[in-house]
């Protein structure tokens, strides 16, 4: 027991308390923790809404406020899931904004109206032919015509 108290190293970094400013002013990450690139946050949100067991949908509350969400099938190997859990609503408005991922028909109450959310359908591209003026073959003669001629 002594040997934990009398460590001089962290073991890990806690959260402070919650101090006035901004919702993340007191918590700090620790040194092993990783900022992930928006790149991955939009691919990661991007193959859960392309994942046909998590449904997910976007709902509108009477205020504006917007909340991604989607169900979270269970594992049965580690026994999580079964429940609805968020999106970080940012990177689905840039999505949408974007035209990567449609909301379908909307299911009013009264004090809300949700979506359902999926990926948006890419067509190929069609590539473009230019147009080439092209010469005109010259009609070819049967043997005939071309032994008179000649």
């Amino acid at each position: 027991m002594l040997s934990t108290i009398d460590r001089t190293k962290t073991v890990a970094v806690l959260p402070t308390a919650r101090r006035g400013g901004s919702s993340t002013a007191g918590f700090r990450d620790g040194p092993a923790r990783a900022q992930t690139p928006a790149g991955s946050a939009h691919a990661e949100v991007l193959r859960i809404i392309s994942d046909p067991r998590s449904p997910t949908y976007v709902t509108v509350y009477a205020g504006g406020r917007r909340r991604y969400s989607y169900w979270r099938p269970l594992d049965s190997a580690t026994g999580a899931g079964g429940c609805y859990a968020a999106l970080p609503t940012a990177a689905c408005d840039e999505l949408h904004a974007a035209g990567r991922i449609t909301l379908g028909e909307p299911v009013v109450d009264p004090n809300r109206t949700t979506y359902r959310v999926r990926p948006a359908v890419r067509t190929p591209a069609v590539p473009r032919t230019t147009s080439v003026a092209r010469a005109r073959p010259e009609p070819v003669s049967p043997v005939r015509e071309r032994a008179r001629v000649a």
